[in-house]
This record gives C-alpha cells, sequence and structure tokens, in this order.
C-alpha cells in the first residue's frame, strides 16, 4: 500500500483581519524596523511586526547595563506599548525562518506564516569574530541584554573573588580585564571599566584596592576610532591612557580561552575578555539564497532600498549594504533610524496605491549624518559632524544629549538623564547587583 504524504497547512499568524489593507510585515524591532513601523502608524495599511523578542532594545548603552551603570530596564522598551497607539500595528513574537518569495511569505519556526505585500528586513548585525566562532563562549560581545548582564556578572565576580585571594599572582589576572576592538564599542566598554573601578568600586574593598584593575585594549589596526579624524583619535588615545587603560595598537589576538588569551606571542591571563572588534550582518541573508553581499555579509541593495531581484522585499539597517558617495554607509543606529523612516513614509504613501493597480515608484534614500560620537569616560568624549570636532565636556554632553533623545519614551529618557547626573556627581552605579 501507497501513502501520500499529507501537506499540513501553515497557518496565518497576523494577529487581526486586514480585509482589503495592504499588508505590511517588518522582521525585527530594532531601531530601523521600528523607526519603519512608526511612520506606518494610523495608515491605511496593515503593519506586522515580528521579532524574537519582546521589546526594543537601545543596543548603544548596552555597555552600560555590562559596567552597572545602567539596568536592562533603562534601556528596552516593549514593542506593543510603543505601538499601542496606532490600531493598524500588530505585533508577533516569534521566530522566522525564511521566506516564500513566490507566495509572499513569511514562515515562522512555530509552522505558521505571515502573509504580506511589502517585506522589511530589519533583522541588524551580530558580532563577527573572523572564523573563531569558539571564542565567543570566553569572550562575550554586547549585543544582547543576557551577554551584558553576563559580563557584568563576571566583572563584580572577579572583585569579590580577588578580595579573598591570597595568591597574588591570581589575584592579579582576577583583575585583569582585555577588550578586544578599538572601535567606539571597545573604547567605551575600555573606559567604562577603568571608570567602575577608579571610581565606583575604590573604598568598597578591605584586602584589595579597585585601583589596582589593569584595563587592557587590544587593537589590530594601528589607531583607535579609525574612522573618525586623526585629532579624535589621538584625543581617545591619550585620554584612555590618562584613565589607566594599557592600550596595544597592532596587536591581533591569536587564541582566547578561559584564562584569557594570546596577543602578539604573549600570554595574557585574565579574568574577563570582552568582545567589541566587528560586526557582520545577522544569518537572515541565507533566506534569500545566493545574493550579493559585501565584506561583512552584508545585502546590497539598491537605490530605494530594494532587495534586487525579488519584488516587495527591502532591507534596512546593519543587513543593508547601500552605497553613498562612493562607499557603504556604517552600520550605525542613525543610518537605520533614517532609512526605516525614509521607507515607511514611502511605503505609507505608494503602497495603497499599488494594490489598487497603479504603478509604484519608490523614492530613493539618502544618509544625512547627524554626527558621530563615542564616550571615553568621565567628561571625556568625542561628537565630530562636518568639519566640527567637539571633545572633552562638551562632546560628552552632545554625546548624553543625543542618547537619550534616541531612547524610546519619555520616562527612560528622564531616568537614564536622571542617573548619568548623578552617577557624574557622586560616581555610583546603582546597578551592581550579580545576577
Amino acid at each position: 500500500m501507497t501513502f501520500t504524504p499529507v501537506e499540513i497547512p501553515s497557518p496565518n499568524r497576523t494577529p487581526s483581519g486586514v480585509g482589503d489593507a495592504p499588508r505590511v510585515v517588518i522582521v525585527g524591532a530594532g531601531f530601523g524596523g521600528l523607526s519603519c513601523a512608526m511612520a506606518l502608524g494610523s495608515s491605511k495599511v496593515r503593519v506586522t511586526i515580528v521579532d524574537r523578542q519582546n521589546y526594543h532594545l537601545f543596543v548603544p548603552l548596552l555597555y552600560q547595563v555590562a559596567t552597572a551603570a545602567l539596568s536592562p530596564a533603562d534601556i528596552a522598551a516593549p514593542v506593543r506599548r510603543v505601538m499601542a497607539k496606532h490600531p493598524n500595528i500588530d505585533t508577533v513574537l516569534g521566530e522566522v525562518c525564511g521566506v516564500d518569495t513566490e507566495k509572499r511569505r513569511v514562515m515562522l519556526k512555530d509552522g505558521g506564516h505571515l502573509p504580506y505585500d511589502a517585506l522589511v528586513i530589519a533583522t541588524g548585525s551580530v558580532y563577527n569574530y573572523f572564523g573563531n566562532d569558539g571564542w565567543a563562549e570566553h569572550a562575550p560581545g554586547v549585543r544582547t541584554i543576557e551577554n551584558a548582564r553576563a559580563i557584568r556578572a563576571r566583572l563584580l565576580k572577579a572583585f569579590e573573588a580577588a578580595e579573598i585571594e591570597s595568591d597574588p599572582a591570581r589575584r592579579d589576572a582576577l583583575m585583569t580585564v582585555v577588550v578586544i576592538g578599538g572601535g567606539p564599542t571597545g573604547v567605551e566598554m575600555a573606559g567604562t571599566i577603568a571608570e567602575l573601578a577608579r571610581y565606583t568600586l575604590a573604598g568598597d574593598f578591605r584586602r584589595i584596592d579597585p585601583r589596582w584593575t589593569k584595563v587592557i585594549l587590544i587593537e589590530s589596526g594601528s589607531r583607535l576610532l579609525a574612522s573618525f579624524p586623526p585629532s579624535v583619535q589621538s584625543y581617545a588615545l591619550k585620554a584612555l591612557t590618562g584613565m589607566g587603560v594599557e592600550v596595544r595598537l597592532n596587536t591581533r589576538v591569536e587564541v582566547i580561552d578561559a584564562g584569557g588569551v594570546v596577543a602578539a606571542g604573549e600570554r595574557i591571563e585574565a579574568s574577563s575578555v570582552i568582545w567589541g572588534a566587528g560586526i557582520k550582518a545577522a544569518p537572515a541573508r541565507d533566506w534569500f539564497g545566493a545574493m550579493a553581499v559585501d565584506r561583512q555579509e552584508r545585502l546590497m541593495v539598491e537605490r530605494t532600498l530594494a532587495l534586487p531581484g525579488v519584488p516587495g522585499v527591502y532591507v534596512i539597517g546593519d543587513l543593508a549594504s547601500f552605497e553613498q558617495n562612493g562607499k557603504a554607509l556604517p552600520a550605525l543606529a542613525q543610518v537605520a533610524k533614517q532609512q526605516g523612516l525614509h521607507l515607511g513614509k514611502a511605503l505609507r504613501r505608494r503602497l495603497p496605491r499599488a494594490t489598487a493597480g497603479r504603478p509604484m515608484k519608490m523614492p530613493r534614500f539618502r544618509y544625512r549624518s547627524r554626527g558621530d560620537t563615542a564616550v571615553i569616560g568621565r567628561s571625556a568624549a568625542v561628537f565630530v559632524i562636518g568639519p566640527l570636532k567637539l571633545t572633552k565636556g562638551i562632546g560628552w554632553a552632545l554625546w548624553g544629549f543625543v542618547h537619550v533623545y534616541l531612547l524610546i519614551g519619555f520616562d527612560r529618557r528622564m531616568s537614564v538623564a536622571s542617573q548619568w547626573v548623578w552617577r557624574y556627581l557622586t560616581s555610583e552605579r546603582g546597578a551592581r547587583l550579580i545576577d
């Protein structure tokens, strides 16, 4: 007897009926996805946001969670609450496993699907270990709340262990932290850890002095903050070394294990190793087969942010490789935010016409920089916009203003701003619990 396999239908996971309204599915609730959804809010388009997490995470401030300056709730906002005022926007908690471009369906891991007329992929990026994925276990990057909390616990536990350690060599290793990568993330992390040891924890212990902590920043290139002007790079190097951070340039990491690292042939015993050396596109690029990608494995997109050869699909944020003035735009929050707003406004105007049978010509996107910034430490930051280069206290104030402005929700803006003012005045950090 021959049995014919029965095809199990894939249920539609769209939470509410859409009628004749055009459907936009947004995969990812980061800066790009959320900005696109907000631009489509209260429109004639039915929007469904799908993400593995139920919150929008302000990734640029995750390092402050990792260094006990902020708590996760300060930089995360539930997507449903953010979108509550827009009745045309639904939220689905789920994991996307593929896209059926012929049937225009987003396939979910639970077996369901989400139909779309336009699909926006905004899944972001992950850390790039350059073929050494086994290093991730010992050198986590600050891209998730889980990793940030794990780094915070590892840092604080190391001080507790050093307090009762009688072997000087072992105590020195416990009080050594290695940060890999001299970009904004690495510089911010190294500076903040130095502040944590130098100011916040000073006086809290009896047998050790947290100011003995050795923070080593390793960069394979010849400069810190390579995308910034030379004068800013020199300022960052001087500021970090002034805070006691040991900066090693032109140094390649060869081994990372549970006990530390080997860099340029030298073994460095360390309690914590933190990765910030580079990112690559999230695995969503695999949903569309053999597509053109750049060196960071980001999908090459057209001037309209459309994915070439795949009708109705748009890619934004860290996953998109968009060339302007001869080079690809950097993977920054402000790039993703501008792309999301541009695409959302364009779909809001043009998608209803297209579903009515009219031609849909999408406008081209152009990025306008609002300035590049990185914080180094207490009253030490850089802010660059055009020819203007601001450092020290002014740079720090502008850095703080930009980050508070980008936070979702007035309550979080007030909470973070007040905590920063309090920390500036007292050097105290309120999230020093080990969990």
